[in-house]
């Protein structure tokens, strides 16, 4: 993965209706949700939504798929963990030493690093 591609699709997902949808597709699993009943669990128009999804389309985040007269949208996994394995490539290369330290209260694991 390129870094522009990186930057766009991060800047996609900054948006807080997007990452919303986004994050509902990716808990829904791979068979995505109907258009329908993901307007109702955002609560947002069906024109403020299509925007919404073609923006994440265009990066590849989500695909649409119609199902005789119901459409669905289906989180792209692959490019969710690419753009995850972009974000943790090169962690903590730059010193050999681990990421964090002891005053940033994190347990949390990142790429092959520990805290």
């Amino acid at each position: 993965m390129d870094v522009e591609y990186a930057a766009k699709a991060l800047k996609e997902l900054g948006h807080p209706t997007r990452l919303s949808l986004f994050k509902l597709l990716v808990k829904a699993g791979r068979d995505g949700l109907p258009v329908g009943v993901i307007q109702e669990k955002l609560g947002i128009p069906n024109s403020t939504l299509s925007h919404h999804i073609s923006k994440l389309i265009t990066v590849d985040l989500i695909k649409q798929k119609r199902d005789g007269r119901t459409l669905f949208c289906i989180p792209q996994y692959k490019s969710l963990n690419e753009l995850i394995t972009f974000l943790q490539d090169e962690c903590c290369i730059g010193d050999g030493t681990s990421c964090g330290s002891e005053d940033d209260n994190s347990d949390a694991k990142v790429g092959g690093c520990t805290s």
